[in-house]
């Protein structure tokens, strides 16, 4: 029981540190706060190159703090982009993380994705992969 008697609250907490810890080692990482920055403009990068209702459908398997963090700042008419280029969708990732000690670009990118593999229904991430160029599925490993 919540000590505040907000258990939902206390759940998407305690998910939220569970996506953050395995992503900082999958990184190697130390600071939590860069992971989590690393995971919330990787996650809306994805979600800029994705369909509406593809948006909806992957939001629904994130706990509440990750999904808010991922619809901050949506706006819907301007998505899906239509850049297919996947060196630009690294180097939107790398402009708002680079400054990030041991930022390896590419390689941590494919660890949110390792990380979203394992947290997220496989048919959901092959509806995801699907919705995304071709260039930047082919970033995200099986």
């Amino acid at each position: 029981m919540s000590s505040q008697g907000l258990e939902v609250i206390d759940h998407t907490v305690q998910l939220t540190h569970e996506w953050i810890n395995e992503l900082c080692e999958r990184l190697d990482w130390t600071s939590h706060r860069d992971a989590l920055r690393l995971l919330r403009v990787t996650l809306r990068q994805i979600r800029d190159h994705l369909g509406h209702e593809e948006v909806a459908q992957f939001s629904a398997q994130m706990p509440l703090l990750v999904r808010g963090m991922f619809f901050e700042g949506w706006t819907p008419a301007h998505t899906p982009i239509h850049d297919r280029n996947a060196d630009h969708f690294v180097a939107a990732i790398s402009a708002q993380v680079g400054d990030v000690p041991g930022w390896r670009g590419i390689d941590d990118i494919v660890a949110v994705f390792q990380t979203l593999n394992a947290r997220i229904s496989r048919g959901e991430i092959a509806d995801i992969k699907a919705g995304l160029p071709m260039p930047i599925r082919q970033l995200w490993p099986s």
